[in-house]
């Protein structure tokens, strides 16, 4: 059987609707939205049916409310600090000083250069584009300037005119045409 959810008496019902209508994020208001209904007496298996969140979350963000109050409700997004990067200061630091001198084949760093060093310093696997992202963040670009077509030649081109086919004239005569059959007959509708 469906629960309903309690929620902490931080707020009155009047006081969570206001911060529902001043909401700075659609994030917040659905939020407040969600914790509306629970503390109006909704059960969580309907709120979610109403809202769209399965109710796993609506469970969730009715516990974050009751342990941290109302400055748990809104986008808590912006608070995770996402993955350690791989390289330590210390390593970034001797990576800089490696990419100084020449590279292992003797031409230019690449992406998989630097990953294959990362992988020595780290001993484990590092893929080439994270290689391509340490030589970017490390303020290197490619020093090959990128290709450009050669200008053509305008001595040799005015020797070799172009040899272009007559216009196209049209025709006087008419094309006889005939109408598609595809082997049924049209239907007339009454013959």
């Amino acid at each position: 059987m469906p629960r309903r959810i309690k929620l902490e008496p931080y707020l009155s019902l009047a006081e969570m609707a206001a911060r529902h209508d001043s909401a700075p994020d659609p994030v917040s208001r659905e939020h407040w939205r969600i914790l509306y209904w629970l503390a109006s007496g909704t059960k969580a298996t309907r709120v979610a049916w109403r809202t769209g969140y399965s109710t796993k979350w609506v469970g969730l963000l009715a516990r974050r409310y009751n342990r941290d109050g109302p400055a748990a409700v809104g986008d808590q997004r912006q608070h995770n600090r996402g993955a350690a990067p791989l390289l330590t200061a210390e390593q970034c630091a001797a990576l800089t000083t490696a990419l100084e001198g020449p590279a292992p084949d003797g031409g230019l760093w690449s992406g998989a250069q630097v990953a294959a060093w990362m992988s020595a310093q780290l001993g484990r696997t590092v893929r080439p584009q994270r290689g391509w992202d340490y030589l970017r963040r490390c303020g290197y670009t490619p020093h090959r300037p990128r290709p450009r077509h050669a200008p053509a030649d305008a001595a040799a081109q005015a020797a070799c005119p172009k040899a272009s086919p007559p216009a196209c004239r049209p025709s006087s005569r008419r094309i006889p045409t005939r109408p598609l059959n595809c082997g049924r007959k049209p239907n007339t509708g009454g013959a």
